[in-house]
């Protein structure tokens, strides 16, 4: 292979990739961060929380983590979640 023809490939794979790239962020939502979201789902509840599904619908059914459904979908609603889980909320104090 001759030397002028390895950069002129690697500059089309290059523009290639880059080409891809653009294509799929674009493609892609753009990604909200969880503290600024609206709702969550109740899996993505556990994960920020480090709590399981039970205890989650435990603490719906308290009344103490608000919720919407939409359809069959229920979601949390991030600002209970984050109030839930203050060091300075109402369970810290007793």
């Amino acid at each position: 292979m001759r030397n002028s023809q390895q950069p002129e490939s690697s500059v089309r794979n290059e523009m290639s990739a880059r080409q891809t790239r653009t294509a799929t962020d674009a493609a892609s939502p753009s990604v909200i961060p969880f503290a600024e979201r609206v709702t969550c789902t109740v899996a993505a509840a556990c994960q920020a929380t480090g709590l399981g599904r039970t205890k989650l619908y435990e603490l719906i059914g308290a009344g103490k983590l608000a919720t919407t459904t939409i359809g069959r979908r229920r979601l949390v609603l991030v600002r209970s979640l984050r109030h839930l889980l203050r060091a300075d909320g109402p369970e810290a104090e007793g």
